[in-house]
């Protein structure tokens, strides 16, 4: 990889944007893929509410979004707004969003991929859940982790 971990990006192809919509589709109609959401997060240019599907990972009851493709488009948003809404079907959830130290990202990783190592594990770099600590943290500055608090700055 020539990319920088600040930089790194892996565009979807059109595969992954068939599976991506069929996904979001189905999270839409409030079928949740093994815990698949709609994250809406404003765009930090237009202001306008900007949709994808996410993996909603759960470790030890706290909650987090993992961008497997690096620097996405939500991941900038999120940085930007610091705050989003998860949807599935008509429940929606605002929540603020914290984005994570690298040294604090490993059991994170791990735990994402132990849970969806099958469908992005061909972003990591060929890092799987059994890697060892030091080659998670190896490519941790590539992976953006946000921790998720439900209940946005308005207390909804």
């Amino acid at each position: 990889m020539n990319a920088s971990p600040q930089s790194r990006y892996l565009a979807p192809t059109g595969m992954d944007r068939v599976f991506n919509s069929t996904v979001a589709t189905l999270t839409r109609a409030g079928i949740s893929i093994m815990g698949s959401r709609v994250l809406a997060v404003r765009g930090r240019k237009s202001g306008e509410w900007r949709t994808t599907p996410v993996n909603l990972l759960t470790v030890d009851g706290t909650r987090y979004l993992v961008a497997p493709r690096g620097q996405a488009q939500w991941v900038r948003n999120m940085r930007a707004a610091g705050q989003g809404e998860l949807r599935v079907g008509r429940r929606t959830e605002r929540f603020t969003a914290t984005e994570m130290a690298d040294a604090d990202k490993p059991p994170v990783l791990r735990a994402y991929l132990r849970k969806w190592g099958w469908e992005v594990g061909r972003f990591f770099e060929g890092v799987t859940a059994d890697a060892t600590d030091e080659q998670i943290r190896g490519i941790a500055p590539g992976f953006p982790v946000f921790r998720i608090t439900i209940g946005g700055p308005d207390g909804a």
